[in-house]
């Protein structure tokens, strides 16, 4: 299935129910954006998963498809990604768990993917849920790839490895810019362009 836009052409799943695994993790600070005329300002993390499924043309030819969504990182009872987190384990949270999640562990975990488009034409992750009984689990062919902004946590590597509107979005976060001064580091920040691409939870990064 190929779809073509301003930036070309390129091949995205059929809408349905996949097989996936997880295999990304990427922590994108704090963003600022824009939300029926309103400003906000949301800590925002995405999880990208790798389909059961794999692209047929191009370089990709033989690779499994990946999709990505954004979340509002928090476990609120009211938030898409505990939404989303219950669906994939099959329960919600106990107090106990919300306490100390570790949201690593969530890489290389399957699970099955509800896909859709959006209004845009662009597939998107509209469900996330557990892996049905029986089903065997897809084996992982991406290497892992996790990134966390909190002190201690952060790899420059990692960092290095992504897209260079990905770098753009998480340069512009604060905690971003506090690692690079805690580290005695150009922020880099007075460099970035004014339109920083900007995704709200409900859009999908290839």
């Amino acid at each position: 299935m190929k779809w073509t836009d301003s930036g070309g052409s390129f091949e995205q799943p059929e809408p349905g129910s996949y097989a996936a695994v997880c295999y990304k993790l990427i922590d994108i600070g704090t963003q600022e954006g824009e939300y029926l005329g309103q400003k906000t300002v949301k800590r925002q993390v995405i999880l990208g998963w790798e389909l059961d499924e794999k692209m047929q043309t191009g370089d990709n030819a033989g690779k499994p498809f990946v999709v990505s969504k954004f979340y509002t990182q928090s476990l609120n009872e009211k938030a898409t990604l505990r939404h989303d987190l219950a669906g994939w384990r099959g329960r919600d949270f106990t107090p106990e768990e919300l306490a100390g999640f570790d949201a690593k562990n969530l890489l290389g975990k399957p699970c099955m993917l509800s896909l859709t488009l959006s209004d845009k034409g662009k597939i998107k992750v509209a469900s996330v849920s557990k892996l049905p009984r029986g089903m065997a689990a897809p084996k992982q062919v991406n290497p892992s790839m996790f990134l966390s902004l909190e002190p201690g946590d952060y790899d420059h590597q990692v960092f290095d490895a992504q897209t260079e509107k990905m770098k753009a979005i998480i340069m512009a976060s604060p905690e971003w810019q506090a690692l690079q001064r805690k580290a005695g580091k150009s922020s880099g920040f007075e460099d970035m362009p004014d339109d920083l691409p900007w995704r709200d939870e409900e859009e999908v990064a290839f």
